[in-house]
């Protein structure tokens, strides 16, 4: 597997970064490349194409409906309706439950059809099968329904965490994952709101107890100095750790 990291910019665009969104790519056994999308977030649409025709994306999957995850969805539909082209036939999407009426509502479209000649949607309810991938979707603690991915392709795994605060959950989604991608929107040793994000500490030990291979710290918003969060996470895991950046690749 291979993961771009197109997007890592905590709650809402950076300077030098969109908001959430990872390419993952992978060969079948047929020699045929798939490529899904985790997240689509503010900005992220316009990076994707510097890596990608996004045409020849195989399906999204959305952590989570808050705009910084899914809202650059709303130009992604009006690529695949409008192309020169014509129009193309519906890719799968996969969300919480409510996902295709909350994209449609943000394009002021009504609610049949909706967005629905464009993707097809899909309530997350149980592992996923993709071309060679397994993504099996766990939910987490959010503001919201919210979802971290353990992704599965030619015996190796790859762990997005999504938005969330403290849950055991993480252990299911990363256990022995060769790369743990995971927020670390929050400082340690400052007082902040329960139920929406961790810290760099947390992440840390989340994947100390998970056994990963590698860390990647993701979702820093720009007010806070990402540098902290690398040193944070450090602090609790002795494997490799990595801040995201856009552009950044993983072969795994």
């Amino acid at each position: 597997m291979r993961l771009t990291v197109i997007g890592c910019s905590g709650s809402y665009p950076g300077p030098e970064s969109p908001a959430s969104c990872y390419l993952v790519e992978a060969d079948d056994s047929e020699g045929r490349t798939w490529r899904i999308v985790l997240d689509m977030g503010n900005g992220a649409l316009g990076v994707l194409q510097r890596y990608v025709d996004p045409l020849l994306i195989d399906a999204v999957l959305l952590s989570h409906l808050h705009a910084d995850h899914c809202v650059d969805m709303t130009s992604y539909y009006v690529l695949r309706k409008w192309h020169p082209t014509g129009p193309q036939p519906p890719i799968p999407v996969y969300g919480p439950k409510g996902t295709g009426r909350r994209l449609a509502k943000a394009y002021d479209l009504p609610k049949r059809p909706g967005m629905r000649e464009e993707f097809a949607f899909s309530t997350y309810t149980g592992p996923i099968n993709l071309g060679p991938f397994v993504v099996t979707p766990t939910p987490v603690e959010h503001p919201v329904d919210a979802y971290g991915l353990r992704i599965e392709a030619h015996g190796k795994v790859i762990a997005y965490s999504g938005d969330t605060a403290e849950t055991e959950a993480l252990l299911d989604i990363a256990t022995d994952a060769d790369l743990f991608v995971c927020e670390a929107a929050f400082r340690d040793g400052v007082e902040n709101p329960p139920g929406v994000h961790i810290t760099g500490v947390h992440a840390g030990e989340y994947a100390t107890k998970a056994h990963v291979k590698k860390l990647v710290i993701t979702h820093v918003p720009p007010w806070h100095d990402s540098a902290d969060a690398l040193r944070e996470a450090r602090s609790a895991f002795d494997g490799p750790t990595e801040l995201a950046a856009t552009g950044a690749v993983y072969d795994v």
